[in-house]
């Protein structure tokens, strides 16, 4: 089965928001970003239930949620919904953010999506 065939959901999906797909011969690469962390969520799970617990190492699954330094984002975990600052992305899965009494810290960056 073709690799292009065999993640067509995902596929489908990560193209729809502008997302790139490239066959590499025996591996897929996904690359770009993505509105949402919900979204990147959504991509991890097609993937899991094509390829349960990720065994065949034919995908490249390569996607960051987009959201612009100085920007705000929120934070989507069952606890909280606050709108916080993005002060810098220390690299694709730690960045640096301010609360609204001005403590700064770092945030996994899969519980942040922009705020549109």
């Amino acid at each position: 089965m073709a690799l292009l065939e065999k993640y067509r959901e995902l596929v489908d999906l990560a193209r729809q928001y502008g997302a790139t797909v490239s066959d590499e011969g025996n591996v897929l690469r996904v690359r770009g970003e993505v509105p949402s962390g919900a979204l990147k969520d959504s991509m991890w799970e097609i993937y899991d239930r094509i390829d349960p617990n990720f065994k065949s190492n034919d995908l490249i699954l390569d996607v960051n949620v987009n959201a612009t330094e100085g920007g705000k984002v929120k934070v989507v975990t069952r606890e909280s919904g606050d709108v916080i600052t993005l002060i810098s992305k220390a690299n694709d899965q730690w960045w640096l953010v301010r609360d609204n009494d001005g403590e700064e810290g770092y945030c996994y960056s899969q519980y942040l999506e922009p705020v549109q």
